[in-house]
């Protein structure tokens, strides 16, 4: 059978690669919702050039009112699922390429949603026209689920399982191999105060950091009023020692801007960037403005937030356990003005974590006259390594890629997260980086091919 698998695409690598190319060059980033086309007519025009690629290759499509659709490798009862989506992320800005024209070069394709994850979505669905043109019988049915909303939500999958139930077991080629097998749970809530105004000098003005609540703050600026800029620039000097996080200060019309860089990153990695929102918190924290309602409020906001603590240690819920590793926190939105504050975090739970984490922090927000949002934790997704169907997955990675197979704990979230027996799988090798929502985002081509192979294998063991 593996010599069926590698002279199958050997032989047609050359037609997946062109169609990739023709789903890479529909920009099927999310627009406004019509008739027939629930995210817009780029993820819609996505979905029909699917089926067009799905029925030239022969089979059969059922449709989910634009939200999803399926194509079944048989009638037998089914037994595996394979999801994809096909909406894309905003192109952004730097490419050295058209991010809506497919590029291969250097034995890379290039081109939004190469990896993430229209590329994949093809491996899957020549991965099916493998098992089915080897003509090896087959008791059971593998079903590939095209969505349209991942990269906002995944509200295509919620509409498609009203109608569908899921398949007993399912894994996504939207992560990296070999098996993600834990996604740690999240906890996104909002907070606020409100406090009348004060002029009482010194004071701060303003503060403004965070672009999404997801992603660790790499900028973020202060306007004070009343310090002089010495003092201050001492004060900043002396945090950017232990802060790592650089300051710049501007002086005009009495008040000073004060800058805070740092590095971005995930908010599931908060220990590999550094948050300069919280350092700019603490440094403000630490100068001498005059006492008022709002300056001890931000200060409320460092001691559940100070520079540096990502694994929750001040808001109380610092845990871990053997599985899932800790859990992390980071403080990814903040502004404050004379007469209010409002910010947001995000904090990665392990599998050990309960709703009792979101009480603890809720009641630490309470004790420092913040006002917390009622959000509840998602659950994290667990599926035990020891389940047959995670053991074939490793087997076939084993096998057609040479590289140990293993199970890998992970922050973020996939597009199975909450999908009982379901796991990350592919589409890229360890260490490779495929540029996923950034400029210049690509696949390796050869382990697309890789990606068929283990696919078709994986159906043949599950189905066979």
């Amino acid at each position: 059978m593996r010599e069926k698998i590698e002279t199958f695409v050997k032989c047609n690598m050359d037609d997946m690669l062109a169609d990739i190319s023709k789903l890479i060059a529909i920009r099927s980033v999310r627009g406004e919702s019509e008739p027939g086309m629930p995210f817009g007519r780029g993820p819609a025009e996505a979905m029909a050039c699917a089926e067009a690629i799905a029925i030239r290759h022969g089979f059969k499509v059922k449709h989910f009112d634009g939200y999803a659709m399926e194509i079944n490798l048989n009638d037998g009862p089914d037994e595996l699922g394979i999801l994809c989506h096909l909406d894309v992320v905003h192109e952004g800005s730097g490419w050295t390429s058209p991010p809506f024209q497919a590029d291969i070069r250097e034995g890379r394709i290039y081109g939004r949603g190469a990896s993430d994850n229209k590329g994949p979505a093809v491996a899957a669905l020549y991965a099916l026209k493998c098992v089915r043109d080897s003509g090896i019988p087959l008791s059971k049915n593998t079903r590939l689920i095209l969505g349209a909303d991942e990269e906002c939500g995944s509200s295509d999958l919620k509409e498609y399982f009203k109608r569908q139930s899921a398949p007993p077991y399912s894994f996504s080629p939207d992560a990296a191999f070999p098996v993600y097998n834990i996604e740690k749970g999240r906890y996104s809530p909002s907070f606020f105060a409100e406090f009348e105004e004060s002029e009482s000098l010194p004071r701060i003005i303003e503060v403004e950091g965070g672009r999404a609540v997801n992603v660790v703050p790499d900028e973020a600026v202060a306007l004070t009023e009343g310090l002089e800029k010495k003092a201050l620039l001492e004060l900043a000097q002396a945090f950017e020692n232990k802060a790592g996080v650089d300051f710049e200060l501007d002086e005009a019309d009495g008040k000073i801007r004060i800058c805070a860089k740092g590095l971005s990153t995930h908010a599931s990695y908060p220990e590999d960037g550094k948050n300069a929102l919280t350092a700019l918190i603490g440094l403000l924290a630490s100068a001498p403005f005059a006492e008022c309602e709002g300056f001890r409020r931000l200060k409320s906001v460092n001691a559940l937030f100070p520079h540096g603590d990502y694994l929750g240690e001040a808001l109380g819920i610092r845990m871990e356990d053997e599985i899932s590793g800790p859990l992390t926190c980071n403080l990814g939105m903040f502004k404050y003005s004379p007469s209010g504050l409002s910010g947001a975090f995000d904090a990665r739970c392990p599998v050990c974590a309960d709703e009792s984490a979101v009480q603890t922090a809720a009641g630490a927000f309470l004790e420092k006259g913040l006002k917390l949002s009622s959000d509840s934790m998602l659950a994290a997704h667990y599926v035990p390594e020891e389940l047959p169907f995670i053991q074939t997955l490793l087997q076939a990675y084993e096998a057609f890629s040479g590289q140990k197979g293993e199970c890998v704990s992970m922050g973020g979230g996939t597009y199975v997260h909450g999908i009982k027996n379901s796991v990350a799988f592919g589409p890229s090798f360890p260490d490779t980086d495929t540029y996923a929502h950034a400029a210049d985002e690509c696949a390796v081509i050869a382990e697309l091919e890789a990606c068929v192979k283990i696919f078709a294998q994986v159906i043949i063991d599950m189905c066979g």
